[in-house]
């Protein structure tokens, strides 16, 4: 009999499913792409049943259920810093209290009242890192390697370093909350106006823009950092361990002006800050994975947790560090735990042998649902929609390829939905790289965000090495990786402007992608993962001789990733995108009988800015 094992991530940040079978990924999936509440932190109740139906089980059928912490221990750290800090922080402590009191201590009752029944075994609690870190090491291409989990903070490690080899994994190195990277950068988005725990990569997008004026300041001031990459933060600065803000005024006195109110105009300092941080950060990674180098002696590294997202810092990684070869789990943040934790149960506790093939397990992190033509037509034909169907692949390709090469803007819609954070292909949004005009139309007429913000490029990966600075057989399928474009790529833009101003500069013979810095966060495509989409993109390439589109995520501001045909029509009629695929099914505005008025404000009421 098969042995199944569900994962669950939930009630602090995007809570996620993940279902194994006899080892194997059946399924994963974050909640919040079912309810449309993005970072959506409640128990995955969708995420579980699409698990299940994709395996054909029932809850009864479990063998084992994980939960990706240990909520007393977590509960443990809660206490501990409000004592340590009273009587200070005594409205968040009363915030708090009934909460944990009412039910996060009565974790395997909720777990039990969610799921309807108990599972075969008892409740498993792995810790928060060893979570992570099995997320990272178990799906990866390799038989060893040593394993950085960096993040805002689990139940006390906000630092981790671990050694994997086989099936064992074992946790040799922490550093311990208050002091936190994942947090010192969250204070920086709090500063700068941004959302904590979904606006870290809207700084990160910002640092180009300004010069890291305030690296010393942050240095002599806020952390102390060593040179194995251990660190301790002063917390006089902060309030995030007791309090309810993130940074105080002794913070803002340091930088000589309060944190930017969330919507007001972003100025050269919020972008000289950003610029300064991520170099900070970008150090602190440096080192540590320099001392993990030193300290485990292999020659593989592998990578999760919040930090792991921050892909300009996996880029210096892979340049300027030590190991030879590197994998990020694509969900590094809190829904990769429910995969992680799964397979803790599967390797660690149950002790069963681990093989690898020289490729990752993760089946390109497209775990999520699909769709079929019928339901994709019932979808259209409602709502009565005109439609092209193309039953031929070759022709459907060739079509998208040549409206793209029209400079049309694309929402792409094929196979299993991704698991993480990134559209990798499945639920996209693409346009021509080459376009001068491409990134601003995206950013204000589709994705409805702030112009400032970049896009990626998806590029075919046996011509990535001719456009960017990585090697010949260097893949980077899940775009957690940022990587220069090649000096003969770029442009000169003559006169040096600063701000939002270097965004009229074309820097690269394919603009839409080429970030002020001359960067890019590329994602390579093949058709081993994606095929339809590297089939289209050889037409594309066949028409215009380039091999590199724009990704983005299919989505606007506030809104998670579309799911269903649904979402997606949805999204494509209140946006100004041209064209809408689903599957072989295209959608043209241009040809629709009644085309919708773009209600903008309409639409981004519908969800919850962040």
């Amino acid at each position: 009999m098969p042995k199944y094992i569900l994962g669950i991530s939930a009630f602090y940040h995007d809570s996620a499913a993940a279902l194994l079978k006899d080892g194997d990924i059946v399924a994963a999936a974050q909640e919040e792409r079912f309810t449309r509440k993005k970072h959506d932190a409640n128990f995955p109740k969708n995420a579980v049943q699409y698990c299940l139906d994709q395996a054909g089980i029932r809850v009864e059928e479990l063998d084992y259920v994980a939960f990706y912490d240990k909520p007393i221990l977590k509960f443990d750290r809660l206490m501990e810093t409000y004592l340590s800090y009273a009587p200070v922080g005594l409205k968040s402590f009363m915030k708090f209290l009934p909460i944990w009191l009412g039910e996060k201590l009565h974790t395997p009752r909720i777990l039990t009242r969610e799921l309807g029944c108990k599972p075969k075994n008892p409740y498993i609690f792995p810790e928060h890192h060893e979570s992570h870190a099995a997320s990272a090491f178990y799906p990866s291409p390799f038989e060893e390697a040593a394993v950085l989990t960096m993040d805002g903070v689990g139940e006390w490690a906000t630092t981790s370093i671990a050694v994997g080899e086989g099936n064992d994994l074992k946790l040799t190195h922490e550093i311990r909350f208050p002091h936190s990277l994942g947090l010192l950068y969250s204070a920086f988005t709090y500063y700068t106006g941004f959302r904590v725990n979904s606006g870290e990569y809207k700084l990160m997008g910002l640092a180009p823009y300004g010069e890291p004026k305030y690296v010393d300041l942050i240095m002599d001031n806020l952390i102390d950092l060593k040179d194995d990459g251990s660190y301790r933060l002063d917390m006089s600065y902060f309030e995030y361990a007791a309090g309810l803000r993130m940074t105080n005024d002794k913070f803002h006195n340091l930088f000589g002006r309060p944190n930017r109110s969330p919507e007001t105009d972003i100025e050269q300092f919020q972008m000289d800050v950003a610029a300064s941080i991520q170099k900070v950060t970008e150090e602190v990674v440096l080192r540590t994975v320099r001392f993990a180098h030193e300290t485990t002696g292999k020659k593989n590294l592998c990578l999760a947790g919040g930090v792991a997202l921050n892909c300009v810092g996996n880029g210096r990684i892979l340049r300027e560090g030590p190991f030879e070869n590197v994998w990020i789990q694509p969900a590094s943040g809190d829904a990769g735990g429910a995969l992680g934790c799964a397979q803790t149960v599967w390797y660690k506790l149950l002790g069963n042998e681990r093989t690898v093939d020289g490729r990752d397990s993760q089946r390109a992190s497209l775990l999520g649902p699909t769709y079929g033509r019928d339901e994709i037509r019932a979808v259209l034909t409602e709502q009565d929609v005109q439609f092209e169907e193309y039953p031929d692949e070759n022709e459907l390709c060739t079509r998208v390829a040549e409206l793209i090469a029209d400079e049309n803007v694309i929402g792409w819609f094929h196979g299993p939905m991704e698991f993480g954070p990134r559209a990798l292909g499945a639920r996209s949004i693409i346009g021509d790289a080459r376009s001068p005009s491409m990134q601003s139309v995206m950013n204000l007429k589709i994705k409805f965000r702030e112009s400032f913000r970049p896009f990626a490029p998806i590029v075919l990966r046996d011509r990535a090495h001719e456009y960017f600075d990585i090697r010949p057989d260097q893949e980077s399928p899940y775009m957690l990786i940022v990587a220069p474009v090649l000096e003969e790529r770029r442009k000169d833009v003559g006169e040096k402007k600063f701000g939002i101003e270097q965004l009229k500069q074309l820097r690269s013979d394919v603009p839409a992608i080429t970030h002020v810095d001359y960067s890019a966060r590329l994602q390579t495509i093949d058709e081993t993962r994606t095929p339809r989409l590297a089939k289209m993109m050889r037409k594309f390439e066949e028409l215009t001789g380039s091999p590199v589109l724009i990704n983005t995520s299919f989505n606007i501001r506030g809104e998670p990733i579309v799911c269903t045909p649904s979402d997606a029509l949805r999204c494509f009629l209140g946006t100004e995108m041209d064209v809408l695929v689903l599957e072989n099914f295209v959608i043209c505005r241009d040809k629709l009988k009644n085309p919708p008025k773009i209600d903008r404000e309409k639409y981004l009421s519908s969800f919850a800015l962040d």
